[in-house]
């Protein structure tokens, strides 16, 4: 019999994992099983189970995925927080100044892969409507991840007071946000200006449309090296030529694949291969 508490077999574990993996490619490793019971206590207490066996039996006669979707929502590795790598985001608004030099009258748009709650989507936001990158136009931002639960909360633009501090100064916190009690939203102006759509990175095709600059940061650190490459091609198709990829500060391309590589104009952020040669071929 499973002790009192959370305790449960190594298969449970297991069986968790396979659906982590099965529904949004991310990986947990055998030495982080703790993660995973870690991750669920909230939610065993909310169903009120006592084990992880005990979840599984659930997940085996529940006759709608609701519960697998909660119990990923629960695993999913969602560590984000407002203008993370602030250097990274400057960055990307004068590759994009730089991009509105070269297509004045063409709209940009960004596409912010595995959003979270919606952090990172909405700095870019607020930086591009700081500094009027497009005169007028700002770009389009699509922001997608595969949580329905993350997703939720980015398109209420809800943050609680730790979340809010977390890279915003005051200022911005007094232009962008409004105080409700203990927790702050996003102003209907700023919200307006994302659109937050599901999205598996693993299964399904990018959003519509072409790209001129995608984020996917801190993302592909949790999936195999075959999954890796793999997205590495989603990625490459949504980009259209001229455009960048931005990883994350502990993610490259080198040895991961053969779809991009280091940009010449951007240092830290990469290019298509394909996109790149029809660029030499033209100037040719």
């Amino acid at each position: 019999m499973p002790r009192a508490g959370l305790g449960c077999g190594s298969s449970a574990n297991s069986m968790i994992a396979h659906l982590l993996e099965q529904r949004s490619g991310q990986q947990i490793d055998a030495t982080r099983a703790w993660r995973i019971e870690t991750a669920l206590k909230p939610l065993l207490r909310q169903l009120e189970l006592t084990t992880l066996d005990e979840l599984i039996t659930q997940l085996v006669l529940a006759r709608t995925g609701e519960l697998s979707d909660r119990v990923v929502d629960a695993l999913l590795n969602q560590e984000t927080s407002f203008f993370r790598d602030a250097a990274v985001l400057d960055m990307v608004a004068e590759a994009a100044r730089e991009l509105r030099r070269e297509a004045p009258h063409k709209r940009l748009r960004i596409w912010s892969a595995g959003c979270s709650t919606g952090q990172e989507p909405l700095s870019l936001a607020m930086l591009f409507a700081e500094r009027e990158l497009a005169h007028g136009q700002l770009p389009e931002i699509v922001a997608t991840d595969v949580s329905t639960g993350a997703l939720a909360r980015a398109k209420a633009g809800r943050y609680t007071q730790f979340e809010i501090q977390r890279g915003l100064s005051v200022r911005r916190m007094m232009r962008w946000f409004e105080g409700q009690g203990a927790d702050w939203t996003a102003a209907p102006e700023l919200l307006r200006r994302v659109q937050f759509r599901p999205q598996n990175l693993t299964t399904d095709a990018p959003p519509p449309g072409l790209f001129d600059i995608v984020l996917c940061r801190n993302v592909l650190l949790y999936f195999s090296a075959a999954l890796r490459r793999q997205v590495f091609e989603t990625l490459a198709r949504a980009l259209r030529p001229g455009g960048l990829l931005v990883l994350g500060a502990g993610e490259t391309v080198i040895g991961q694949t053969d779809q991009f590589v280091p940009s010449d104009m951007f240092r830290g952020f990469y290019q298509p291969v394909r996109l790149r040669d029809e660029a030499l071929r033209k100037a040719g």
